[in-house]
């Protein structure tokens, strides 16, 4: 019945690996309703009906769908986006206090009693989802949960709740025994690694050199907590957390030399990275503390709190996500430096990152040759002062001079290849012409009806997904099973029909992909999805969504309204949406109806030319479909703003595996097409009709030129002229 309640709610999106931005389960919020009323006056004792233990490891609980046997698991999101203001109005209307933080409101715990309060208020909801996360009992649940347990204590006139209250339905015994499983192991090994100040000196330096931390002091590992564990010759990183600060987790990192000297490091969680929300030094924060230090790794943080003595933490995945429930734990900070690396990746997420801690209060710590990571910062012997007071504010302005572009111009020309984006792996030839996939960009992708553009357009977003780029699917013309399906022989490189003992291993590597699909399907109204996408950016750091595709959107728009001007409508909001939210968007559109053997262009783009206008790429997969023979698909670039190469590449289709591949050399010839100008069949016809003119001339000259030929006539003889 649980199980039935939490499935009927509405839900927005649906992950392939299973949700764990939430520390524990909730019931929806009718499912409240029904339970508190029960359990408002019952005492938190071992008798309640899943007993104190359940509650006792809140960060640390999974949830995990049994994929092999039951359904997929659904994230509930609130049908409608709460606003601040919503949040502002009901809170004053229950004569709630409340203080409004730089991501968060802050309001008294009310499942703590008044006189047991630590803090006054301990109470945090997200400003962006309504999400709260109570720091004294670490109970966490929805703006809706939020609502009914203020309703039922303004109707029982109670001071409080207890929070077994807020009961989530029991785990499945696979569920117990892989949460059992990761606390052992992280019990295992902690307890077999060794602090360094325990080993000897000579072997301590030896570490340090393995990890260009030399100049980190044994005092501020000793500070920090950092062991060995000498198995696989890793530094332990520990995760202390909760009331009790008891370890609720570990991260393992080891070192790894290349051919250039430089040091790449691997780095390992228990438990799984996407349920692991370890802030890094936040123990050692004091509650008085009004400044701290953001870094992309824990060795950064050891360099800063070394060098400077200022708080400093280290995000738990690096720059390529900021979970929101972390954002309470950083509220109290009236200024956040993020120095998160030295590369262009680090300095787009400290960008991104900032707006989710409030623009007002960050800085950032540009990347550059006069500063490189923290660590390696502390190694050159940098003055860590001086470049965190040269930090700029994150604050945008209306309008920017040279001098304040001119480090991001400097830092575009020395990394080209990292401005240029992430490569593709499957696609050479698409690397070849586009350069990389970038944050921000629109792409629209056409391609004549049957052609393969679903099939195609889910290997080139996988491709890049399996390189790390969160990626969130909208598809509204095939539901998710089957798209899952396509995707997962795209991933495996085979028909698992053909192998289906393989399932579960490619199933369990395909679960880690930073993959999310929302649960759309048919005509959708363009704000709910927008909202949806939104709310996919915030909680996941969404960098890739792909729409497929836009007229599934235009039939829930005003039908009294040209159908032009609501697709140029929708291709303006994705526009938007991409550029607010350094979001890249690839939108799939159907083409206008082509005769069979013409070959499709970037007019044929279904609607008015702001498709092809607003987008920064447009691709378009070209089908012969009169030809049978092997690369009668290929893949044509009409548009490509970011250096203006276009192009086209043949396709072999692999049906074993739903993949696209380049044919082999030599079998099929490419074709290199030119940027043409806009202007250009205008100056043709004038070359044209000159070269005529020329002709012309050039005959008339000829013709004056050239005498006309006469009749020579013979001398007369004496007769003829004595005859005459």
């Amino acid at each position: 019945m649980w199980r039935s309640l939490l499935l009927r709610g509405s839900t927005c999106l649906l992950q392939v690996a299973a949700p764990r931005f939430l520390h524990q389960r909730h019931l929806p919020s009718i499912s409240v309703r029904l339970l508190t009323q029960r359990l408002l006056h019952r005492p938190p004792c071992g008798s309640d009906l899943l007993g104190k233990g359940y509650y006792q490891d809140y960060l640390t609980h999974r949830w995990t769908r049994a994929y092999k046997k039951d359904a997929k698991s659904t994230v509930e999101f609130p049908v409608s986006p709460i606003t601040i203001t919503e949040i502002k109005q009901y809170l004053r209307s229950k004569d709630i206090p409340f203080h409004d933080g730089y991501s968060c409101f802050h309001i008294p715990s009310i499942f703590v009693a008044p006189s047991a309060r630590r803090d006054s208020f301990s109470l945090f909801i997200d400003k962006t989802t309504g999400q709260f996360l109570c720091k004294d009992t670490l109970v966490e649940g929805s703006w809706e949960d939020l609502q009914d347990c203020l309703e039922v204590m303004q109707k029982e006139e109670q001071d409080f709740l207890s929070p077994h209250v807020l009961l989530g339905y029991p785990e499945s015994l696979e569920e117990q025994e892989d949460r059992e499983r990761e606390l052992r192991e992280v019990q295992r090994i902690w307890s077999s690694s060794v602090p360094l100040t325990d080993l000897p000196e000579d072997e301590v330096q030896l570490i340090k050199t393995m990890f260009q931390i030399t100049k980190v002091s044994n005092a501020t590992l000793k500070k920090f907590g950092v062991r060995l564990f000498k198995p696989t010759k890793s530094l332990v990183f520990p995760w202390f957390g909760g009331p009790d600060s008891s370890l609720k987790g570990v991260k393992l990192l080891s070192a790894q030399s290349t051919d250039t000297d430089k040091v790449t490091y691997n780095e390992a969680t228990v438990p799984k990275s996407n349920s692991y929300y370890n802030l890094f030094g936040l123990p050692l924060v004091g509650r008085m503390d009004a400044e701290v230090v953001l870094t992309g790794h824990e060795l950064d943080t050891l360099a800063v709190s070394q060098a400077t003595g200022l708080p400093s933490v280290a995000l738990p995945r690096g720059v390529s996500c900021l979970p929101p429930i972390l954002l309470p734990y950083l509220e109290q900070f009236s200024r956040v430096t993020l120095w998160l690396g030295e590369d262009i990746r680090s300095w787009e997420a400290s960008k991104i990152f900032s707006r989710k801690l409030g623009l007002r209060r960050c800085s950032l710590v540009r990347p550059g040759e006069y500063r490189p990571c923290p660590v390696e910062a502390l190694a050159q012997g940098k003055n860590f002062s001086h470049i965190i007071k040269s930090s700029i504010p994150a604050a945008h302005k209306s309008i920017v001079s040279f001098k304040q572009l001119r480090e991001d111009v400097y830092g575009e020309l020395v990394n080209t290849e990292q401005v240029a984006g992430v490569k593709w792996v499957r696609f050479q030839e698409l690397n070849r012409i586009l350069k990389g996939h970038r944050k921000g960009e629109l792409t629209v992708f056409t391609g004549p009806t049957g052609s393969g553009k679903t099939t195609f357009i889910s290997e080139v977003a996988l491709d890049l997904c399996m390189q790390g780029v969160n990626t969130l699917w909208g598809s509204f013309e095939i539901n998710n099973v089957r798209l899952a399906k396509i995707m997962l022989t795209q991933f495996a490189m085979q028909r698992l029909e053909e192998n289906i003992e393989q399932y579960d291993f490619w199933a369990d590597k395909f679960e880690e992909l930073p993959l999310y699909f929302m649960t759309f399907h048919g005509q959708q109204n363009i704000k709910t999805v927008l909202d949806t996408m939104q709310h996919a950016v915030y909680l996941y750091d969404i960098n890739h969504v792909i729409i497929d595709n836009l007229q599934f959107m235009m039939g829930q728009e005003n039908l009294s309204v040209d159908k032009f001007a609501v697709q140029d409508h929708i291709i303006g909001a994705f526009r938007k949406f991409a550029t607010n939210s350094s979001c890249h968007v690839t939108l799939v559109i159907h083409p206008r109806k082509e005769e069979d053997d013409r070959e499709l262009q970037t007019a044929s783009i279904f609607g008015s030319a702001k498709a092809s206008q607003e987008a920064d790429n447009v691709l378009i997969l070209q089908e012969k479909k009169l030809v049978t023979c092997p690369g009668r698909r290929s893949l044509q670039v009409t548009k490509n703003r970011f250096d203006g190469d276009v192009g086209i590449f043949p396709l072999d289709f692999i049906k074993s595996s739903l993949t696209f591949a380049a044919p082999i050399k030599g079998k099929h010839k490419l074709r290199k097409v030119a940027a043409k100008p806009e202007n250009e069949e205008v100056e043709g016809t004038e070359v044209a009709v000159k070269k005529e003119e020329v002709k012309k001339e050039k005959a008339e000259k000829v013709a004056k030129t050239t005498k006309t030929p006469r009749t020579i006539k013979k001398p007369a003889t004496d007769n003829e002229s004595m005859q005459k």
